[in-house]
């Protein structure tokens, strides 16, 4: 087992979301902090895959960029860092209960 598969997927989407967000903001280059987000789902696809499948991977992915969809209107209403967080904690704690914690 590599010491990427022991990594825990649920830290490594909320790093890929909030690190997504906080490079995009700092350098102006949107597709910078897509490109953050896309790398840390690509690791955690590949174990999501191993715990449960594809039914798994898809599902957990679908989520994570459904987060970041949900926090551009979110963020209208509560505060750009708050959604970041939010949504971070959403994406994460789906992570840990479907792949993490059966591990």
């Amino acid at each position: 087992m590599t010491a990427a598969s022991r990594l825990p997927t649920a830290p490594l989407l909320a790093a890929g979301l909030v690190g997504g967000f906080a490079l995009a903001q700092q350098t102006g280059v949107r597709p910078l902090g897509g490109a953050a987000m896309l790398g840390a789902n690509a690791v955690a696809a590949k174990q999501w895959y191993a715990v449960g499948g594809a039914p798994l991977a898809a599902g957990l992915t679908a989520a994570y960029w459904t987060a970041m969809g949900v926090s551009h209107p979110l963020a209208k209403k509560v505060g750009t860092w708050p959604s970041v967080l939010g949504v971070a904690t959403a994406a994460a704690g789906a992570a840990w209960a479907l792949s993490d914690r059966r591990r």
